[in-house]
């Protein structure tokens, strides 16, 4: 048989139902306008920059004109560029490589704040309050933030040298550190506040939060603890997944979670409890504020639908959205809204966002009224939608979790800040400790003795005022004295972080924090609630 008999009637067949499907595919295009739409703005691309006044960076061009598209839809819908997206996969992925340094650039000289738990610079005995003054031997005073990053961070296995000036030695010291995965915690502390009280900070909801959390949690379970503060203050969420993990360690049963409905059936999903914890009968509150959003209202939101615990601070963000990312050719990704999540009653805790400026500035005008909440009376009247918990108390939806004690933090007065916007309590305590830390090593056995023991003397807190003056921080008679107990826990925190990292600064603060102390007073609360 002559092949070719068969083959050129064969490709015109196929050119023909190539002709006709673009044809078809062209026309599902037209339908809504998108063909004609990028065609348009490939049109306009195009004549910018063969015409236009002055030569023009088409890249720029393209990213402006999505994030004008995406202005047009919800606050959380975002464009990520190149640069920003290791950063971000980072801070998910709980880890990055370099040395495993927290830094702050100090009157031009790189200065370690802390070595990263776990990392080389740890375990080649760098020391909080050491001064990085050349890096492969180049000078590195003056160096930038970008610049730090750049020369030590790199792949796991290479190797930098770095030359370093210690406080009360003579003679420079020279390390040679082989980078290594450094591990971001997401879980920031976790300490007994007394015999029976774990207290647990989760900062975000990164890939391997329910892991740190659960190390957490079973530590402070041989610990003693018999009831636990779940801080999510200021935790701005993360992975949908994790908040679920999370929530399922303290609530029985197959009992729902969270769900999730967008305009594509496929983003439909309902999540549940589905194992079993030690935790599940352990009476837990959680702390949140307007910073908590996202996973940290999924995980409340379910311990407060079920009545498993207390949620006790301020109303959270209100962010009632699901995002996806999507990678795009370049290595830039979009962050695309394609759900809505509710929590196990259904409430949609989603804020109004018609006015994206004022999205933002309404958290920071919210007032609300402190006290007791259980039956939220403090909704009542602002016509959002009720719904009942488990147990029958109202909650409302619309505006995010309103806690079931509202307990506000305290203000700073315009002293305090100034204080914390130039820096004032890290500088003071370095030059505190080039001189006077040999004493509190030798002085201070552990973190207890020294949260117990160790204060700042009224000279020292006349010295600290006189730095801040010289650093442009003016006295304020007024707010000093205000902010005063404030200001003495923040110095003595900020020492303590110094030889027992976070755990030495939580331990000091803490017992200075309002919502912490109210939270202790409320667990009686909190094991009815587990015991009904």
């Amino acid at each position: 048989m002559d092949k070719t008999k068969i083959k050129y009637p064969l490709i015109i067949i196929i050119l023909t139902l190539g002709i006709l499907l673009g044809t078809q595919i062209q026309k599902v295009f037209s339908t809504d306008g998108l063909f004609e739409n990028l065609k348009k703005f490939n049109d306009v691309i195009s004549l910018t920059q063969k015409y236009y006044l002055e030569e023009v960076e088409v890249d720029k061009m393209v990213e402006n004109a999505i994030n004008g598209m995406l202005a047009k839809l919800d606050p959380h819908s975002v464009y990520i560029p190149v640069k920003q997206m290791q950063t971000v996969e980072e801070e998910f992925r709980g880890d990055f490589e370099g040395i495993g340094v927290e830094f702050q650039i100090v009157n031009d000289t790189l200065t370690v704040v802390s070595p990263i738990t776990g990392g080389p610079s740890e375990a080649l005995g760098i020391l909080a309050g050491d001064r990085i003054i050349k890096i492969d031997g180049k000078d590195a005073i003056g160096i930038t933030n970008d610049d730090v990053r750049k020369q030590l961070r790199g792949p796991k296995g290479t190797k930098v040298k770095v030359i370093i000036v210690r406080p009360g030695l003579k003679e420079t010291l020279e390390y040679e550190i082989t980078r290594d995965k450094i591990p971001l915690y997401s879980v920031d502390t976790h300490i007994m506040l007394d015999k029976e009280t774990g207290y647990i900070s989760v900062t975000r909801f990164g890939e391997k939060t329910t892991d740190e959390l659960k190390t957490a949690l079973y530590d402070l379970q041989e610990q003693g603890m018999k009831q636990l503060i779940l801080d999510l203050r200021n935790n701005p969420g993360g992975y949908l997944n994790q908040a679920v993990q999370i929530a399922d360690l303290f609530i029985a049963g197959d009992k729902k979670i969270v769900y999730t409905r967008g305009r594509k059936k496929d983003f439909n999903e309902d999540f549940y409890a589905g194992k079993t914890f030690p935790f599940e009968k352990t009476p837990v509150i959680v702390l949140i504020n307007r910073g908590s959003a996202s996973a940290s209202e999924i995980v409340s939101g379910a311990i407060q639908d079920w009545d498993r615990g207390l949620i006790v601070g301020e109303t959270s963000f209100g962010k009632g959205l699901v995002q996806r990312q999507y990678p795009l050719q370049d290595g830039s990704a979009l962050r695309l809204t394609i759900s809505e999540y509710y929590t196990p009653m259904g409430r949609f805790i989603q804020r109004k966002y018609d006015n994206k400026k004022e999205y933002y500035e309404d958290l920071a005008e919210r007032e609300e009224e402190e006290g007791e909440n259980l039956t939220h009376v403090a909704e009542s009247d602002s016509g959002r939608p009720v719904f009942k918990t488990n147990k029958g108390r109202n909650v409302y939806g619309g505006g995010g979790i309103t806690p079931d004690y509202i307990s506000k933090s305290d203000k700073l007065t315009e002293y305090s800040t100034s204080l914390l916007r130039k820096n004032v309590f890290y500088l003071y305590t370095l030059k505190y400790l080039d001189s006077k830390g040999e004493s509190i090593k030798n002085n201070y056995n552990d973190l207890s003795e020294f949260a117990e023991k160790f204060k700042i003397s009224d000279k020292e807190l006349k010295e600290f005022t006189e730095f801040a003056k010289e650093k442009g921080v003016e006295m304020k008679e007024e707010d000093f004295k205000k902010d005063k107990d404030y200001i003495l826990a923040r110095i003595k925190a900020q020492i303590a972080r110094n030889y027992w990292k976070n755990e030495g600064w939580y331990l000091v603060l803490l017992g200075f924090d309002k919502q912490i102390e109210k939270s202790l007073g409320l667990f009686s609360k909190a094991k009815q609630m587990v015991n009904n």
